[in-house]
């Protein structure tokens, strides 16, 4: 059963309260669905026929390089939708393979009854066209932080953009593993390489935080890269 009260903070449906949702979704059909941790939801390369949004749990994308090596791209927590930019387009496959990281509910609407709510709410129309729009910005800056080649260069390339121009200290929300798996990496070899940038002066790892010591040394890595 939907949970209203979750569902309207999803970036798609934000604005509404839980009485308007009600009733935009009691106009189209829309389906529930429920997978255990580590399920299998879609398989890279499936055609999107609906929209996804995420009532309860958290959910991981992940994509083969060309070495076979599995590489994660991020986690997906509720209320956020997924694939949204892919619904509509020539090309409207999912491209990355979609696993629960635990009970996870999903809200299914299919691709035409989307159609529908968009035309009869311009709120759910606004919000869809701002959240894909995001969605492109981040694919943009994975991009360009994938572009490096070394295990130093990304965590150069993350410590800068996670402390942003007015301080030094990085707050950590993954644990070591969780980052390799971001940067496509083994965990030792980036507990390796972060243990040299301590040695070397530019970082101090915290518990909960990297101190960068040395912005401009760290940001000329990317320079070498």
């Amino acid at each position: 059963m939907p949970n209203y009260d979750i569902l309207t903070k999803s970036p798609v449906f934000r604005g509404l309260n839980s009485e308007q949702l009600s009733d935009c979704l009691r106009t189209v059909h829309i389906q529930m669905k429920s997978f255990r941790k580590d399920n299998l939801i879609v398989n890279a390369g499936e055609k999107v026929n609906q929209l996804y949004i995420i009532q309860k749990g958290s959910v991981r994308g992940e994509m083969l390089d060309y070495s076979g090596k599995v590489l994660k791209i991020e986690d997906i927590e509720a209320p956020r939708a997924l694939a949204g930019a892919f619904i509509f387009g020539k090309s409207n496959v999912y491209p990355v393979t979609v696993t629960a990281n635990n009970d996870v509910e999903l809200l299914s609407i299919p691709k035409n009854e989307f159609l529908k709510l968009m035309q009869k709410e311009q709120t759910i129309l606004i919000n869809y066209l701002n959240d894909i729009s995001t969605r492109t910005q981040f694919l943009s800056n994975k991009l360009h932080f994938l572009s490096f080649r070394t295990i130093r260069g990304k965590i150069a390339h993350y410590l800068m953009q996670e402390s942003g121009s007015n301080s030094n200290t990085v707050e950590l929300k993954h644990t070591q593993q969780q980052l390799a798996e971001l940067f496509g990496v083994t965990r030792p070899s980036l507990a390796r390489v972060l243990g040299e940038l301590q040695r070397e002066g530019l970082i101090v790892l915290g518990r909960k935080n990297i101190v960068i010591n040395e912005k401009k040394r760290l940001s000329q890595l990317l320079e070498k890269d």
